[in-house]
């Protein structure tokens, strides 16, 4: 389990309502959009220099993965959503893990540059304590590794005990497109 499935756990189980976790799985979800203009580009380093709107600029490496980057004009306007979300539910014994780790990229159709880079993570994490006083909670992944989190409203540890495995399914997606 890498930082982000533990993020994952914190979000899945603590931050969902009560009612929900008690009836079905939890499912949380975020997209964060973000508009750029390329500022410049340096054709032999294949960097991209893109200016924010609040004046900063950054520059981006495009590696060879990047197909269509010699179509990208100064002027152009990049946008960039990053997805995230978590599933969460107290797994049935007997039941079958999904698969760990998928992952892909598609490119966007046309002449611009675009496209989408996501992957989805699944693991059952066993909850190994819950303190209501601090609010807090122990997890111990698959691996063996354990975890704690603090938890931000100790009602969102109601429904869960100590001995429940918890299976959780975590997407990340950053998709790119070129106006």
């Amino acid at each position: 389990m890498n930082k982000y499935m533990g993020v994952a756990v914190v979000a899945a189980l603590l931050w969902a309502p009560t009612e929900a976790r008690a009836q079905k799985p939890v499912s949380l979800s975020e997209v964060i959009s973000e508009t750029f203009t390329i500022e410049a580009i340096d054709h032999a380093a294949r960097v991209v220099t893109l200016k924010a709107k609040d004046g900063t600029t950054q520059d981006i490496v495009c590696g060879p993965e990047v197909q269509r980057f010699d179509a990208l004009k100064v002027g152009q306007s990049v946008t960039f959503r990053y997805h995230e979300s978590v599933v969460s539910a107290i797994q049935r014994p007997g039941q079958t893990p999904k698969e760990p780790v998928s992952a892909g990229i598609t490119r966007t159709p046309g002449t611009a540059p675009g496209g989408t880079v996501a992957r989805q993570l699944s693991a059952t994490v066993a909850i190994e304590a819950i303190d209501a006083k601090v609010p807090s909670m122990t997890i111990r992944t698959s691996t063996g590794k354990r975890m704690s989190f603090r938890v931000e409203n100790a009602k969102n540890l109601e429904g869960y005990k100590a001995g429940d495995n918890v299976e959780i399914t975590y997407t990340q997606a950053l998709a790119v497109s070129v106006q």
